[in-house]
């Protein structure tokens, strides 16, 4: 496993990265407190210290975790750790260290000269504290940097005739070029561009119909768009003749698991890359969608896809990272990451959510027609803005640019001048 910045640390033990928590809620607190398997009257006391910032480590030897949550109290702050771990019951505990900024950062001086693989840990915790207030600039494709000051706005244009809301619109390569043009006239800054549905129990098809559907349509628009093309594919032959026509990024719904060949593509071409986290595929994703544990699976998952991507020579600045919201995850589980959007935004990488239309804001509002689901999207977008998110795939483009800068107006305090 990597941490958040891809370098893998090896603490007491373990093999493992330390990540940002995001409890929005007493009852989110509490629930990762029992996962862990904290003693109830421990879950008491510590359920108001998590109103401060909380970074999990998972799986440390017991003889490690008592020296985490011995300095952290004494620096004020506390540690979450398993029932038994005091008295080394138990073999290792996942910790949740409870503090400040400034006590995280205390803890990490203070661990340099301890045992354990402490020390490694120490840089761990101040990589993804430093990546919390730094998030990335910018997004490298094969063609140019995209500045992430704003959240940009991927516009889709699926030319499929099964898509679920927009699928048979634009199957003509006349059709699919003219919404193109219109996407970038409203305001999209890329367009994403899908010859085959990944709606929940679509079929496969072949990579030679894949390309019958795209590569026309990319080589029509590539000369006459200003914004870059991605292109929505797993199949490497098809990534390999788009990026070859003028596309300069790869949406990935498998986060590189479905094709072992197509990293090596990406990283021939320079191209951008998307790696989503799903569960199984289209056509079983949605039978399995409970999780123990979702957002450290999820975490563990990107984390996994991004080790994939680096070891095919593709750099960290090439790379973006999708939750996959509706693939693999029911109402509950999709609600669950929009609340924790922020655990992500915090890994390192420029974070895309798409969430437009999708069934689960339907099932929520009980809007049957995709198109009547516009101010559902609109209210999960502005969430994803303030968590952080700088890529949002979207049908409706003016609507949602609209709440991306207001959004942003409002999470970003004026500057002063002194």
């Amino acid at each position: 496993m990597t941490d958040a910045q891809g370098h893998g640390a090896q603490t007491a033990g373990r093999v493992s990265f330390v990540r940002a928590l995001s409890l929005t809620s007493p009852a989110a607190a509490q629930k990762e407190l029992e996962r862990i398997g904290v003693d109830p009257a421990g879950i008491v006391r510590m359920l108001p210290k998590l109103e401060q910032q909380a970074l999990l480590v998972p799986q440390v030897r017991a003889a490690a975790a008592n020296i985490l949550k011995q300095e952290m109290l004494s620096l004020g702050g506390d540690a979450a750790v398993a029932r038994g771990t005091v008295a080394c019951s138990v073999s290792s505990t996942d910790v949740l260290l409870i503090g400040t900024r400034k006590q995280l950062l205390l803890l990490c001086s203070k661990l340099t000269g301890q045992p354990f693989g402490l020390k490694a840990l120490a840089l761990e915790i101040a990589t993804v504290l430093k990546t919390v207030q730094q998030p990335p600039s910018c997004w490298q494709t094969s063609r140019r940097q995209l500045a992430l000051e704003r959240p940009l706005i991927m516009g889709i244009l699926n030319v499929t005739p099964d898509s679920f809301s927009d699928g048979g619109c634009y199957a003509t390569v006349e059709r699919a070029v003219e919404r193109a043009l219109q996407l970038e006239a409203e305001g999209a800054d890329l367009l994403d561009i899908g010859g085959e549905s990944t709606r929940p129990g679509a079929p496969l098809i072949s990579a030679e119909q894949e390309l019958a559907r795209v590569l026309p349509v990319i080589e029509a628009l590539a000369n006459r768009l200003s914004i870059p093309i991605s292109v929505d594919t797993w199949k490497s032959s098809v990534a390999e003749a788009c990026l070859a026509a003028g596309a300069e990024i790869i949406n990935d719904i498998s986060g590189l698991n479905f094709d072992p060949d197509l990293a090596a593509v990406v990283a021939r071409h320079h191209a951008g890359i998307v790696l989503m986290h799903t569960r199984g595929t289209p056509q079983t994703m949605q039978r399995h969608t409970d999780y123990d544990d979702l957002m450290g699976e999820l975490t563990t998952s990107l984390l996994a896809s991004t080790a994939t991507a680096a070891a095919a020579g593709i750099s960290q600045q090439q790379i973006a990272l999708d939750p996959g919201i509706g693939y693999g995850k029911g109402l509950e589980g999709n609600l669950e990451i929009l609340r924790r959007l922020q655990e992500l935004t915090s890994l390192g990488y420029p974070l895309l959510v798409g969430t437009s239309r999708k069934s689960f804001i339907g099932t929520l509002l009980d809007r049957e027609h995709p198109a009547e689901r516009l101010y559902g999207t609109a209210a999960t977008m502005a969430l994803a803005v303030a968590a952080g998110t700088r890529i949002l795939r979207v049908h409706d483009i003016q609507a949602m640019k609209d709440v991306a800068i207001m959004t942003q107006a409002i999470m970003t305090p004026p500057t002063r001048n002194h």
